[in-house]
């Protein structure tokens, strides 16, 4: 029940952060880690691109990215895994309420946004904090396609794509 509340205080509280830092939903894809899965037809084929980290502003991050889908088959993004943290979860935004879920759907011929003030990617209890001008490497794990590996740009902390 504590690990709970203390979840549910730094959801609220990172919520707050990216409020104050001018979150809003975001579409954008320019900028581009150029990850990339290729598979044979009837196969998810994943693409990552538009990935970035906001600079933390306390001991967790936001990460955002989208994959796209070439594939004629759906696959799901099931887990992150990052040296910065050893708890990083993905979540989804109903509401204005961030809920932890176990996976997300990346649709056959589709993609899956994970974008400031939508659905995203949580890292809690930061190893180190990182700044703007680093790189964090992620891992991102799913359901049918090999793991991909991309490195997340650490950018300021208000910067949203889709003002830009």
């Amino acid at each position: 029940m504590i690990r709970r509340t203390t979840i549910l205080s730094a959801t609220v509280a990172l919520a707050a952060s990216f409020a104050l830092a001018g979150c809003s939903f975001s579409t954008d894809s320019s900028e581009s880690s150029g990850s990339s899965v290729t598979s044979d037809d009837g196969k998810p084929k994943l693409e990552v691109s538009g990935a970035f980290m906001p600079q933390p502003v306390m001991d967790m991050a936001g990460g955002f990215l989208t994959i796209k889908n070439d594939g004629s088959t759906a696959d799901k993004l099931t887990s992150v895994t990052s040296s910065l943290s050893d708890d990083v979860t993905i979540h989804e935004t109903k509401n204005q309420k961030m809920l932890e879920v176990k996976s997300f759907d990346i649709p056959a011929n589709g993609e899956l946004k994970l974008s400031r003030g939508g659905n995203h990617i949580m890292f809690m209890g930061l190893k180190t904090k990182p700044k703007q001008g680093e790189k964090v490497g992620i891992e991102l794990h799913f359901e049918k396609s090999a793991t991909i590996k991309v490195d997340l740009p650490v950018e300021a902390p208000n910067h949203n794509p889709q003002q830009h």
